[in-house]
């Protein structure tokens, strides 16, 4: 009789470990058929957080655009553009009588300004020469399209690296900086600007001079 009774013990035991491995079984199958139950991966990359997105109703502004302080305003055939980005009408000074050495007239203008500035074609033209002097040390001669008249641009910093003789340059297109060189004397830093009516294309720099002055102020052009 006992040992009818440790058989049935034991079997009972045994029938009690099978369910509950059944039953273990069972919930395991469950959880991963669910995705409840993710088992650990090794050496797994973690995925991204994607930033959030940028809230409804931003409005889409464009970054603003500081011109250039070498940009110009083209004018209109026939008128006469300050030849000195930022320079206004009403700051210039008709120095075209003023004496210079050795009893000269001085012919032009002189425009003050910081070393640097930009220099813009006062009107459109072909650039005849550079030419390095003494007096006026770096300098640019255009003779306007009409052929009429030569524009001379003088104590120059130095040339637009983008312009050379036999070029066609646009009103208002930059084509030097202010400088002292020649004899305007250490930081004396402005432009020396001449007109003068052409009388012999091919001697450029003889003609007979006007005086740049009171057409600069109304801004038209010699005719």
């Amino acid at each position: 009789m006992r040992a009818v009774g440790r058989f049935l013990f034991y079997s009972y035991l045994v029938l009690v470990h099978v369910l509950l491995i059944y039953l273990a079984q069972s919930w395991i199958s469950t959880q991963y058929s669910t995705g409840a139950f993710v088992p650990p991966i090794k050496n797994e990359v973690p995925t991204p957080v994607p930033l959030p997105s940028e809230p409804a109703g931003t409005p889409n502004v464009e970054p603003t655009i500081v011109p250039s302080p070498a940009a110009a305003s083209i004018a209109s055939p026939g008128e006469l553009m300050i030849p000195v980005v930022g320079i206004r009408a009403d700051q210039l000074t008709d120095t075209y009588t003023a004496s210079r050495a050795n009893g000269r007239a001085h012919d032009a203008i002189d425009i003050p300004a910081p070393a640097g500035t930009p220099v813009v074609a006062a009107v459109s033209g072909r650039v005849a020469k550079f030419f390095d002097s003494v007096p006026g040390g770096i300098t640019i001669y255009v003779l306007a399209d009409d052929g009429k008249y030569m524009y001379y641009y003088a104590h120059l910093q130095r040339r637009a690296d983008n312009i050379k003789e036999g070029d066609h340059v646009d009103q208002g297109k930059v084509i030097a900086y202010v400088g002292d060189t020649g004899n305007a004397g250490p930081g004396n830093t402005h432009l020396h600007f001449s007109i003068a009516q052409v009388t012999d294309p091919k001697r450029f720099w003889e003609g007979t001079y006007v005086n740049p002055f009171p057409f600069l102020r109304s801004g038209k052009a010699p005719q």
